[in-house]
């Protein structure tokens, strides 16, 4: 999952009033998302330019998302979710196809987010990427000794007590894994428990599990380093200069959110309209300016100055992506053996 945020936002109304046209009905979209993962002045324009009304809902994380969706007390129209979400969502018949190429605006979207993509949507048919970005260590410049590229640091013990792992199953076996040289995709048990016994070793060494708060801590100059999300980097450093932010050699995730429109949608033709809308180089870069989390819409990248286009934290050089995977969603099984391998790392 990949939205974590915690920002000085302007609350998202979950409502915003649209005119109908000729004195008909009012047409709606029902949209979920994750927390202020979108300017609410994107909303007003898409009302304002179409009269289509937004009734916008949030979530906090994937599972809550799904969680919420699947009870099926909202009928839901477009939701934007996570890789491996938008994977059990595809395989559960939820979602519907989408010709994207269709799309006004679509071709600001580059084909390498869309090859990101087709590892969980194969052939591109149901998702539209909205960010992206890779799972890495922020870390403070005055506390740690030279220049950090490898996931060791985490588990070399050079560093104890003075290290914050993320409070996610998903998050802390990709560190895992992909440091022991696994696919952050195995299903492979003895790969797993080698994942496990890495982690139940490290524990000591690790001054907190945290969500949020974790780029907080190192920004504070309360933790050497911290597992973070790229976009938290970016604004951890806009708070503390003396931070850095590392894609480790061994390779990590690359994360990438997307918008889908659910089985449910009646008014097909409304939720196109704002995906598109979406895509439009000047509401791709509100969007954009008020997350700050890397964009796969090239029309904004090539605005971006010199300095944020060589940001690995913001966009990303290919090269430093060739070791990593998108995650995808694991078998029941695989899943409830992390699931149950978590409980007890946390418990020990």
């Amino acid at each position: 999952m990949k939205k974590k945020l915690l920002l000085p936002m302007l609350a998202v109304p979950l409502a915003l009033a649209a005119c109908g046209g000729n004195g008909g009905e009012t047409r709606t979209l029902t949209v979920f998302n994750y927390s202020e993962y979108m300017d609410p002045e994107v909303i007003e324009m898409f009302t304002e330019e179409t009269g289509i009304e937004i009734k916008y809902e949030e979530a906090l994380t994937p599972e809550d998302m799904y969680t919420k969706y699947k009870a099926g007390g909202i009928s839901y129209d477009l939701l934007c979710t996570s890789d491996y979400m938008l994977n059990r969502l595809i395989s559960e018949g939820e979602a519907q196809e989408v010709d994207f190429s269709s799309f006004e605006y679509g071709g600001n979207i580059g084909q390498r987010y869309w090859d990101f993509a087709a590892e969980y949507d194969p052939g591109n048919k149901y998702t539209l990427p909205y960010f992206w970005g890779t799972v890495g260590i922020l870390y403070d410049t005055t506390k740690v000794h030279g220049p950090i590229d490898s996931w060791e640091v985490l588990f070399n013990g050079e560093y104890a007590g003075d290290i914050i792992m993320q409070n996610s199953v998903m998050d802390s076996y990709i560190v895992a894994l992909k440091y022991l040289g696994y696919s952050i995709n195995t299903t492979d048990r003895d790969e797993i428990q080698a994942a496990q016994d890495l982690l139940i070793s490290q524990k000591p060494d690790v001054a907190a599990y945290l969500v949020d708060e974790a780029r907080d801590e190192v920004v504070a100059g309360n933790a050497a380093m911290a597992v973070v999300y790229s976009g938290e980097a970016y604004l951890g450093r806009e708070y503390n200069p003396n931070l850095d932010y590392v894609i480790p050699k061994e390779g990590t995730e690359i994360w990438l959110d997307s918008w889908m429109v659910t089985k449910n949608c009646k008014d097909t033709d409304a939720a196109k309209q704002f995906l598109d809308f979406l895509c439009r180089e000047d509401v791709a870069a509100m969007n954009f300016e008020y997350i700050y989390y890397s964009t796969p819409n090239e029309a904004v990248l090539e605005s971006l100055s010199d300095e944020e286009r060589s940001d690995p934290a913001l966009a990303p050089d290919p090269d430093a992506t060739d070791n990593c995977e998108v995650c995808i969603q694991n078998d029941a099984a695989t899943t409830e053996l992390l699931n149950e391998l978590w409980k007890e790392l946390r418990a020990n």
